[in-house]
């Protein structure tokens, strides 16, 4: 075979090129959904939002999944997730707060 025969055979013909064209580009076509929304029309009033009450362990949740698996470094991984879950929940509570949201756990314990 020669070097010309080897260098045609490896590139695709013209047809195989449009063909393989044509496939991407039906990958690409958009819905045909609505296009024109009205973004800035009037919304329906919201409800009166209701309190918010922090939770007493905030990572009870996280802690209810296990430990993560990463070999030697299960606890210290632990750990820091714990307190980045706290944290979350303490900004949580500053923004209720904040808000005029915070609500207390005290009525619920009977």
């Amino acid at each position: 075979m020669s070097e010309e025969q080897k260098h045609a055979s490896a590139q695709p013909s013209q047809g195989q090129g449009q063909q393989q064209a044509r496939r991407r580009r039906r990958g690409r076509r958009r819905s045909h959904g609505p296009r024109n929304a009205d973004l800035w029309r009037q919304s329906q009033p919201l409800d009166d939002p209701q309190p918010i009450i922090p939770a007493n362990d905030p990572a009870a949740v996280l802690r209810s999944l296990g430990t993560p698996p990463l070999q030697g470094h299960g606890a210290l991984v632990d750990y820091y997730l714990a307190t980045v879950v706290e944290r979350a929940a303490g900004v949580a509570a500053a923004l209720a707060a904040t808000a005029g949201l915070l609500g207390s756990a005290e009525g619920d314990e009977e």
